[in-house]
């Protein structure tokens, strides 16, 4: 039944709506007697017949009855579990008109959160918008039917919508999850089940590094062996054959669902892969954060660089990871000082620093803003400033410190979320920094993630 003009809005009731934007979570949305109605998978420009599923005091949710006319940019899905898996949300619409929707998103989020009046730079589109992604986190889990299922949850859930073909992943990840299976079906392995926090097997995760080629599988368990561990090894090897270049396990016993536990333990071959990244052999190892579109990382540090223009100069990488975005700019800089939490990735940048020949970087494992205070109190003052915090942003702690104390003439953020980015950009500004460029770059395609490389420079003693 459809609603009238003037009736108030109940739920399961239908209405034709016009969809006029996109939300930062990728939903269309659209005006209906005054209220916002958000409904996934609608592209703006659609016109749909949408049943109403939950009403609250100023805006409800719908879902798609049908396309009564659809939007110039809709695409013939090309995914047989999109709209169940919880990766991509723009399947559905053209590339181009993706970048679009994730340029407007930076803009928006610069002038209404940030109060910032800037025009952002074009995006920079992706490569590729297939098998881009080098890193996969599959969980595992028992269907209704007692199977064992691979796949990926469910959009804010932890159901498991089974799927081993996913067209962001190289199709060799395909080949390494086929290989597991035939040893999960061998062996009969117990299968974690997060209600009665019991059994055995949890994720099954994929590294590869691009440029070389080799991969890293990760078996993520709820105890501290596995069963047949070298019959795995043997399927591996023969799914992949010579670019197997680690399996290892994960010990995570914690009911958290946080994925990887802090201890791995080395089955076959390395603790680590290389890949090559701006010219800069990088070792990575499962608890290292990487970026997972190498190709575009390229790009989005070559834009860190070209803003940072690090020629003699001391330059502070924060949240470095495994050194790379520092790395990249060793050759110019006179000195860069790395600083991230995680040990490991703090030992791998160390050893690359190491195996490159670059004698310029140190790194630190430390809390950021810990560091920074380290850093103030020993009299070592930056030139630059780059920052590459996580989705959450940067503690205001952290940019007092930076924007009080360092006052570097240069600071580079480079931002996953636009709010937050927004958020930290405008406290910036109020510390005296002025925003001068910002570049969004698409580093993940068909979901609604989108990266930003900002510049901004220290105004407040000019």
């Amino acid at each position: 039944m459809f609603v009238k003009a003037g009736e108030e809005m109940e739920k399961n009731q239908e209405i034709e709506l016009i969809i006029t934007g996109t939300t930062a979570d990728g939903q269309g949305v659209g005006k209906y007697e005054g209220m916002a109605v958000f409904v996934p998978f609608a592209a703006e420009g659609d016109i749909l017949r949408v049943k109403i599923v939950k009403v609250l005091k100023s805006y409800c949710y719908g879902i798609i009855m049908d396309i009564i006319s659809p939007s110039p940019n809709r695409n013939p899905e090309d995914c047989g579990v999109f709209g169940k898996c919880g990766g991509c949300v723009y399947r559905h619409i053209n590339y181009e008109a993706e970048c679009s929707v994730k340029y407007d998103r930076v803009a928006d989020a610069l002038k209404r959160l940030g109060g910032i009046d800037i025009v952002p730079q074009p995006i920079i589109p992706a490569i590729s918008a297939y098998e881009y992604r080098n890193k996969a986190q599959y969980p595992v889990g028992v269907n209704r039917e007692g199977r064992p299922v691979i796949g990926f949850y469910a959009q804010r859930s932890h159901r498991i919508v089974e799927n081993m073909d996913c067209r962001l992943h190289p199709k060799i990840f395909n080949d390494v999850l086929e290989a597991a299976k035939q040893w999960i079906e061998y062996t009969k392995v117990s299968i974690y089940d997060e209600q009665s926090l019991t059994g055995l097997l949890r994720h099954i995760y994929i590294r590869m590094a691009k440029a070389t080629g080799e991969i890293m599988v990760v078996i993520v368990i709820n105890g501290d062996s596995l069963p047949e561990s070298e019959m795995l090894v043997e399927l591996l090897k023969k799914a992949v054959g010579e670019s197997l270049k680690s399996v290892q396990i994960n010990i995570n016993k914690k009911n958290t669902n946080v994925i990887l536990g802090d201890e791995c333990k080395t089955l076959y071959g390395e603790d680590y892969i290389i890949d090559i990244l701006c010219g800069v052999r990088i070792r990575v190892s499962p608890l290292s954060f990487y970026q997972v579109n190498r190709d575009m990382a390229e790009i989005l540090y070559q834009k860190v660089a070209e803003y940072a223009q690090p020629e003699g100069k001391v330059v502070l990488d924060l949240y470095c990871g495994t050194g790379s975005i520092g790395l990249s700019m060793a050759k110019s800089a006179k000195q860069i000082i790395g600083v991230e939490i995680v040990e490991q990735a703090v030992e791998d940048a160390r050893i690359n620093a190491r195996i490159n020949g670059i004698e310029n970087a140190k790194f630190l494992a430390a809390d950021a803003a810990e560091a920074v205070r380290m850093l103030w109190e020993e009299g070592i003052k930056p030139d630059v400033i780059v920052v590459d915090p996580p989705r959450k942003g940067c503690s205001p702690e952290l940019l007092n410190i930076i924007a009080d104390s360092f006052t570097p003439e240069t600071f580079v953020y480079v931002s996953c979320d636009p709010a937050t980015l927004a958020r930290d950009l405008k406290l910036m500004e109020q510390m005296g920094y002025k925003t001068q460029s910002v570049t969004p770059i698409d580093l993940f395609p068909r979901t609604a993630h989108v990266e930003c490389v900002v510049l901004m420079t220290n105004v407040k003693n000019k």
